[in-house]
């Protein structure tokens, strides 16, 4: 319908005589759609779906007389109207449209794999890994007919099943577009193999350091680094606050190579979620205490250590994201992400590793400096233009750089109660993008400017 002859007729309405005619005449048409199956409708609606008294007398074979059918017509028409529920055969469909693709977005029910479906999938372990440089074994295979990757994990100390398909079932129902999906898992020995769904990109470490062209990433834009923080930042606050459950979620696996990054938007997705819990580092029932700044139960991670002769504890692995007091209690808290977090920020704006050696050559020693320390410099003397990465060639809001790099000094606090909460934190890079966002659009390239090549009379 044209939008002048809606105009005429919303200046010229049809009479209430017509309109019940019409509307008699409607209800008197068969209904030619297939009838909906009531079990793809909540029982509610299912019920509710049922005409009145009045409006079922209709269907009756004998002729009603005039005045049964005025008032048969007038009951159907105040039902019509006066009803939410209105399930004419365009409505049903409809309905049953919208369900599906709502049943389409919602997360898929844990998948519990045989160990010997794991074994086909990987050619009995002998496939070519994923990742070499990774610590952690992972494949890339087809299972169930879906493209996936699966990690072999160790069990870090002895779950009970009941306690672990708990665990398992309240981690397959988080769903979030920044965080990679747990599909299902399968246990052998003292190992489970988490399968999580395949997503084609590459980790965030590799595309801000290619050690074959250190000149060159793929993220050579504002936009792309500010796009990856935001959806960094809301993932993370997805996992800390905002599942709908009664488990306080502890990540405890935030670094830069556990982040991918997606084209042709630069996205960001978290890998590993649910791997501290399922993997036994979270112990739930045992090892609670209270978080000093938020009345909240803090989980106790188990980290991976080695002793020496000395008994001194040393940790091995994700060193420059662990937060100072993990290092010393070896307890993983919301915290210790934020911290992580942080480091990553600061990584992300820099170019830079958080860990970096340099050989000095006067005292023949090497000296370790951090990103957070050449950052917090940087702040501190006004040289936030010069400690930004250079490949971003000097194209970048200074005012929105300098926010952020102290939004990811605040997260990198020494004391835990003074980091923020990932809600605010995601609060404020959503205001910084949208920042960012205005920034570039100012920076389009005029259209009005011609330029000539034609030599001078």
């Amino acid at each position: 319908m044209c939008k002048t002859k809606m105009a005429t007729q919303a200046a010229q309405p049809i009479s209430a005589t017509t309109a019940q005619r019409a509307h008699h005449h409607h209800r008197a048409q068969p209904n030619t759609s297939p009838p909906s199956s009531s079990s793809s409708l909540p029982p509610s609606r299912t019920q509710r779906s049922n005409p009145p008294e009045s409006t079922r007398s209709q269907k009756q074979p004998h002729r009603p007389t005039t005045s049964e059918a005025s008032s048969s017509t007038s009951s159907a028409a105040g039902y019509s109207s006066g009803s939410s529920y209105k399930f004419s055969s365009g409505t049903s469909i409809s309905s049953r449209t919208s369900l599906t693709s709502l049943r389409e977005t919602l997360p898929e029910n844990p998948n519990i794999y045989d160990f010997k479906e794991i074994c086909v999938a990987t050619n009995n372990f002998l496939a070519k890994r994923y990742s070499s440089s990774s610590s952690t074994p992972s494949w890339r295979c087809d299972l169930r007919g879906k493209d996936v990757i699966v990690f072999q994990r160790k069990f870090w100390r002895k779950i009970e099943m009941p306690e672990l398909q708990e665990r398992f079932s309240v981690i397959c129902r988080s769903h979030h577009s920044s965080i990679i999906k747990l599909l299902g898992a399968s246990i052998s020995g003292d190992h489970i193999y988490l399968v999580y769904e395949f997503i084609n990109g590459a980790n965030l470490a590799d595309c801000l350091r290619n050690p074959r062209n250190p000149d060159f990433t793929v993220l050579s834009t504002w936009l792309s680094r500010i796009q990856i923080a935001t959806d960094l930042a809301h993932g993370l606050d997805y996992i800390h606050n905002q599942t709908g459950l009664s488990i306080n979620f502890v990540h405890n696996h935030i670094k830069s190579s556990s982040i991918i990054v997606t084209e042709p938007y630069f996205n960001s997705r978290i890998c590993h979620f649910g791997t501290a819990q399922l993997c036994g580092e979270i112990d739930e029932n045992d090892n609670r205490k209270q978080s000093k700044s938020r009345n909240e139960i803090s989980e106790i991670t188990e980290p991976d250590l080695s002793r020496s002769n000395s008994r001194k504890t040393q940790f091995q692995g994700v060193m420059g994201y662990m937060a100072p007091e993990y290092q010393i209690s070896g307890v993983a808290t919301q915290e210790t992400d934020v911290y992580a977090f942080g480091v990553v920020m600061l990584e992300l704006l820099s170019g830079d590793e958080p860990l970096k050696y340099r050989f000095d050559k006067s005292e023949r020693v090497f000296v370790k400096s951090s990103v957070i320390e050449s950052a917090t410099a940087a702040v501190d003397g006004g040289r936030v233009r010069t400690w930004i990465d250079k490949r971003l060639k000097d194209s970048f809001p200074e005012d929105v750089a300098d926010k952020l790099i102290r939004l990811g000094l605040d997260c990198v606090h020494v004391d835990p109660i003074e980091r923020p909460n990932m809600g605010r934190v995601a609060g404020k890079i959503s205001k910084l993008y949208l920042a960012s966002k205005k920034w570039s659009d100012n920076l389009r390239v005029p259209t009005e400017i011609s330029v000539s090549l034609a030599p001078r009379n």
